[in-house]
């Protein structure tokens, strides 16, 4: 079993060390938020007073943060985190962040003589707590295999997507099109509901028809379709609206270095930001749909 470094214990870090801490993994965990650590150290975590002192003796360190200032804020410089990490160590960031920053990372890791691999996720809350995740990853071959038993403890499909920096580009057009599909579903289910339908009949028929989405069949937006979705508890917990518009802004910046069009990915991103102007970016994003149905 691997002595694993944690940091970054938000809605997705926190299950993603838990799933570690039960496949029997040596844990030492971090986060701004001392609850957080308090909760992992309850299942069996051993707690840190900083990053540096989580990854003393680290063979892997794992972090899951916020955005790119973030994980550059925390590796870079003289006082970061890549001046710490043991020689032998493997860090794997499971952040979503711009692309380029992911380069500068692993760049100023190799020249430290560490091996790092971007690996950003895919699969929720939902698939962060049951294990199944969806891992993107970036950066060399041979470090990605010696990761994958780290990556199977907590997910269910592990992908390389190319060199360092490219599982980032992936996971930020698939979060695109997420985004443009949750906004899309509400619209049609305010579409059918302002016109009479029952939005769980509505469900049913578009997930058996070619409007079928993720969206739709697993993580419905409409309150009191589906349980056990943020929808259904008053879009608490879950995919941030903020993040997501982060994401979306990440796929904006990513269009404009390469001249492509991403018409309606500007579109959702432009919807999610009137929405989080509203008062509502900690709420989960599938309350978009109070932005588009019309109030009885």
């Amino acid at each position: 079993m691997s002595k694993i470094a944690f940091i970054g214990l938000g809605n997705m870090g926190a299950p993603m060390a838990a799933n570690l801490l039960k496949a029997g993994h040596s844990l030492k965990v971090f986060d701004l938020v001392t609850q957080s650590v308090a909760t992992l150290v309850e299942k069996g975590a051993q707690g840190a007073a900083s990053a540096a002192q989580a990854v003393e003796d680290a063979e892997i360190v794992i972090t899951m943060l916020p955005a790119s200032k973030h994980v550059e804020a925390l590796y870079l410089g003289e006082k970061g985190l890549l001046m710490q990490c043991p020689k032998n160590a493997l860090i794997i960031d499971c952040s979503t962040i711009a692309a380029d920053s992911a380069r500068r990372v692993a760049e100023a890791a190799a020249q430290r003589g560490l091996s790092m691999i971007d690996a950003p996720v895919s699969g929720g809350t939902g698939g962060a707590i049951a294990g199944t995740l969806t891992f993107i990853v970036g950066g060399h071959t041979s470090d990605l295999e010696r990761a994958r038993a780290i990556l199977e403890k907590m997910g269910k499909n592990i992908f390389h997507a190319g060199a360092a920096g490219a599982g980032q580009v992936a996971k930020i057009a698939n979060n695109m099109l997420l985004g443009i599909a949750m906004a899309g579903t509400a619209e049609a289910l305010a579409l059918g509901v302002a016109n009479g339908l029952d939005p769980k009949v509505l469900s049913e028929i578009i997930s058996k028809s070619s409007g079928c989405n993720w969206s739709i069949e697993k993580y419905n937006p409409w309150p009191g379709v589906m349980e056990n979705v943020p929808a259904s508890k008053g879009y608490a917990g879950g995919f941030g609206v903020d993040l997501m518009l982060k994401d979306l802004g990440l796929a904006s910046e990513a269009a404009i270095s390469t001249g492509s069009v991403i018409a309606l990915g500007e579109l959702a991103r432009n919807l999610f930001a009137l929405h989080s102007a509203q008062g509502n970016g900690q709420l989960d994003f599938s309350s978009i749909v109070d932005l588009i149905k019309r109030e009885p």
